[in-house]
Parts: structure tokens; sequence; C-alpha cells
């Protein structure tokens, strides 16, 4: 089993930055890849960024070139660095380790950009 934690969320005006930390309990395994989602009022979950053990990472294209996923495997932590923050960006955001067929998640932690 694993247990997920989200911090870092809160309130930003658009162009600002956040960063936000998952810390994990229970044991992380180097085939885990661990990831962000988020998910905005009457949408569903999307996947935000991934990243392997071995730091290969993938971000949706609306993300690109403003965040940035890293890893701190000795930590169990994974954290997603946001920058030039929009509006749209608006969203829980769940940390999620998936292991072979098993997804883990956390409870999520708000991001609101507003002005």
């Amino acid at each position: 089993q694993v247990q997920l934690v989200e911090s870092g969320g809160g309130l930003v005006q658009p162009g600002g930055s956040l960063r936000l930390s998952c810390a994990a309990s229970g044991s992380i395994y180097s085939r885990d890849v661990m990831a962000w989602y988020r998910q905005a009022p009457g949408k569903q979950r999307e996947l935000v960024a991934t990243i392997t053990s071995i730091g290969f990472r993938n971000y949706a294209d609306s993300v690109k070139g403003r965040f940035t996923i890293s890893r701190d495997n000795a930590k169990n932590t994974v954290y997603l660095q946001m920058n030039s923050l929009l509006p749209e960006d608006t969203a829980v955001y769940y940390c999620n380790v998936l292991r072979g067929p098993d997804n883990y998640w956390g409870q999520g932690t708000q991001v609101t950009v507003s002005s």
C-alpha cells in the first residue's frame, strides 16, 4: 500500500508560481511511475505530468514549458513546479503512483489562479 499526501496548493495571481509536493509513505519501487493529475469543476480528471524513476518526463500540451515535474527517490517525494500560471490552471491537483495495474491517489490540493 502507498499513502500519498499533497501540499503546496493555494491562491495565486495569473502569472504567478506555485510548487506542489507529494510525500509518499510506504514503499516506492523503482518501477513506479509518479504523476500529477488535475480536475477542474465540471471537467474530467486529466493527466498533467509523469516521471519515471530514471527521470523520463512527459507533459500535457497545455502545461509544456510552464510546469516541471521532479522526483526525489530518497525522500519518496514528487514535486510539480508551476510557473506562468493561468486561470485555466485552476483545479484540484492529485498525486498519483502507478504500479503495474494498481493506481494510488492522494486526497488532492486546490490550486486557484485568480486576480
